[in-house]
């Protein structure tokens, strides 16, 4: 156990609430510089429109997962302080302050700025009573074809109790009225989740919409609400306002063996529907008498409503920024071929054992195709009469996924198949339930790694019988293979046909299907045993350096840093001279900027059209540089409570590769978010001068395309 009270007092740190930033509220301010993406008045329209959804759904999460935990701590009372000494309820009531803030801002956002903007574009949220007589006649067809079949509208009298409201669901409170007694009565209508959250009421036609073509948004709950008189044949209908309803939906699952963990999973995901409401949001028309009653049944707290405009879930503002304008888009990208892999006879095809026999290839999605590189890797494995073993981790990955087809096709065909299906992956739990049944059947080994931990590890080893010998090829990656989010997401992975790589992810397999407690390893660091101590030594060694006159040199980049021994290493690294770079998507408890503790240290994060994704580690070693990728990002349950691996590069190439992402990264001409000691966050968007900075990843895309076009001249 780390004790960063005596740990600091030894070291000469600050105290911990002088030198760790609330991790809450740290993950509150990368949600705020997504809603910064959202204001910028430089981005096209409808990706300002996918920010705001983005925006949304990650606050969902954000209530169902960290604020849930908080108040289930509250009320067990399990009232331990954080790490900067503040008590559960002081964070809940922070969070609570700054959430109504964010959500507030970015109602408005939607309202006064972008859809003016979509309106001026012919994108355009309509009301009912403003539908032309063909609209509406449109509208009156999709309700009576799609909506009213599936809806149940719930009374509440003597004889029906309340309902319980889902999670994330949208809903129509009415109040209604006897026409004959005059006695009012309260019913709740559930918008259906798996209609479209917007009906566009202008498709007269198959023609896309474009500049002639408008498109005329209705929510879908406006139109449910202008047709409650066929819901209540016979009733006065008094009032109706939307309302959403956000529970803890945190997964909890003792494990006592591999065997009955798939049935306790199961367990769980059913009451994960129960659990206790944590959010309570409600339209400003909302009737008082329905607002008592909301409060008075889901137990929730003043401080838990968020009185906003209409509409509620902008979610599912992922629907308008569907919309097949080009012109309100970023430029489209088409991930390209890795020039390593590439035939000169044909650009299309690629053998990549023979790539790989060639030459360890670094891989960087989505800027390289996921498609022509991982995927055709196991999808030839499966297909190669000389692969006698096909060993895989599976963390997430879609339901079309060519990646389970590429297994089941394997084991079909003889091959010994190893699949590690982490089922406890959050939010995806169900879906991994079921690709682990359907391997099962078709004859794949699947195990659940071990018992306690889950397997982030992203892993792939293909045992092959060649002219030499068994041949094993190796892809070990920092993200999942997921083909759909392989397009969005900034990951990288390494292709290799290395001995010492090999060697270690058989023995990791080995410890995931079996039992070897004490593997050791050359080319990785595997957690929870070593990459935490690997990162410390590595910083010891950079002091080192700095200490004896050199110049030191740590660079991190990871979606999320909050370990407080990271955090101290790299205090000490920072207090000896090593100069640091921190680049990181989310969360940060690191502080910089403390005087004669974190001067050295710089923090950066990147937002933008691709998810940044990747872990790298790059360490100056005196001027020969040690650089490592992989899976694990810099927090207590990646490195306690995970199988992880980092693997070293020793390519100079491929080290160069991640190096000149931390040059474009940190460069004063590139556009970023930079992190004061305050935990402020402040975008740099324009020199001095007024020019437009480089935007990091529109960069990326012209380097990978400029590259490759390189590579097909040589």
């Amino acid at each position: 156990m780390y004790d960063i009270t005596a740990v600091g007092a030894e070291l000469g740190l600050p105290d911990p609430e002088d030198r760790f930033l609330d991790r809450e509220l740290s993950w509150l301010a990368f949600n705020e510089r997504v809603l910064d993406l959202a204001s910028d008045p430089d981005m096209p329209l409808l990706e300002r429109v996918r920010f705001l959804s983005i925006f949304a759904t990650n606050l969902d999460e954000f209530f169902m997962v960290r604020v849930a935990g908080l108040k289930r701590r509250i009320n067990t009372g399990l009232a331990v302080p954080s790490v900067t000494g503040r008590m559960p309820l002081q964070v809940m009531h922070a969070i609570g302050v700054r959430a109504h803030e964010l959500m507030t801002r970015h109602a408005a956002l939607l309202k006064d700025d972008i859809g003016p903007r979509l309106d001026a574009e012919s994108i355009t949220k309509v009301q009912v009573d403003e539908l032309t007589e063909d609209e509406r006649a449109r509208v009156d067809e999709f309700f009576a074809g799609h909506v009213f079949p599936v809806l149940t509208p719930l009374a509440v009298d003597p004889a029906h109790p309340f309902p319980y409201i889902s999670g994330l669901s949208l809903n129509l409170g009415v109040l209604l009225r006897y026409p004959e007694t005059g006695k009012q009565l309260f019913a709740r209508v559930k918008v259906p989740p798996r209609l479209p959250r917007f009906f566009n009421v202008a498709a007269e036609s198959d023609r896309p919409v474009g500049r002639d073509v408008p498109a005329r948004f209705v929510a879908l709950e406006d139109i449910i609400a202008e047709h409650l008189d066929t819901l209540f044949e016979g009733m006065e209908i008094i009032h109706h306002s939307t309302f959403r309803v956000t529970r803890n939906e945190d997964v909890e699952v003792e494990e006592d063996d591999a065997e009955n963990l798939l049935k306790a999973l199961e367990k769980e995901l059913l009451r994960r529907r129960f659990g206790p409401a944590v959010r309570l949001e409600i339209t400003e028309n909302i009737h008082p008498r329905v607002r008592e009653m909301l409060m008075d049944e889901l137990g929730i707290d003043e401080n838990e409503i968020y009185q906003l405009p209409t509409p509620l879930d902008l979610s599912g503002l992922s629907d308008i920024a569907d919309v097949p304008r080009d012109d309100l888009h970023f430029r489209k990208m088409v991930p390209q071929m890795n020039k390593d892999l590439s035939l000169r006879e044909s650009s299309d095809q690629v053998d990549v054992f023979a790539a790989v026999s060639n030459r360890d290839i670094l891989l960087h999605h989505p800027y390289d195709s996921f498609s022509t590189s991982v995927q055709a890797f196991l999808e030839q494995a499966a297909a190669d009469k000389n692969v006698l073993a096909i060993k895989q981790t599976l963390y997430r990955t879609s339901g079309d996924s060519p990646i389970i087809d590429a297994l089941v096709d394997a084991a079909q065909a003889g091959i010994q198949v190893l699949a590690v299906v982490e089922i406890k992956a959050r939010f995806d739990e169900e879906a991994n339930i079921t690709w682990a049944r359907k391997l099962e059947r078709a004859g794949v080994h699947v195990v659940y790694g071990i018992v306690g931990l889950k397997t982030h590890a992203k892993l792939s080893l293909v045992v092959r019988q060649e002219a030499e010998g068994l041949a094993r090829y190796c892809h070990v990656g920092t993200g999942n293979y997921h083909p759909k989010t392989a397009r969005g997401y900034e990951d990288f992975g390494l292709l290799t046909k290395d001995k010492n790589v090999a060697d270690d992810l058989t023995k990791l397999f080995n410890q995931l299907s079996g039992y070897a407690p004490r593997a050791e390893y050359s080319r990785l660091l595997v957690a929870p045993t070593r990459v935490r101590s690997g990162l410390t030594e590595l910083i010891n060694k950079e002091i080192a350096i700095a200490e004896a006159g050199g110049a030191g040199m740590i660079r991190i980049k990871v979606n999320s840093i909050v370990d407080e021994a990271i955090i101290d290493a790299l205090y000490m690294a920072s207090r000896a001279g090593v100069q640091i770079e921190v680049f990181v998507r989310g969360i940060c408890a690191l502080r910089p900027g403390i005087p004669g503790v974190s001067e050295n240290i710089t923090v950066r994060s990147v937002l933008g059209r691709f998810l940044e994704h990747s872990r790298a580690f790059v360490f100056g070693h005196g001027g020969d540089p040690l650089v490592y990728i992989g899976s694990a990002d810099m927090m207590h349950r990646n490195l306690d409570r995970r199988v992880e691996t980092l693997v070293e590069l020793i390519a100079d190439n491929h080290k160069a590769e991640v190096i000149e992402l931390f040059d474009l990264a940190f460069a004063d001409t590139t556009s970023a978010f930079v992190l004061a000691s305050d935990g402020k966050w402040t975008r740099s968007t324009s020199d001095d001068e007024g020019n437009r900075l480089t935007e990091y990843q529109t960069e990326l895309i012209r380097r990978h395309r400029e590259r490759r076009q390189i590579g097909d001249e040589a």
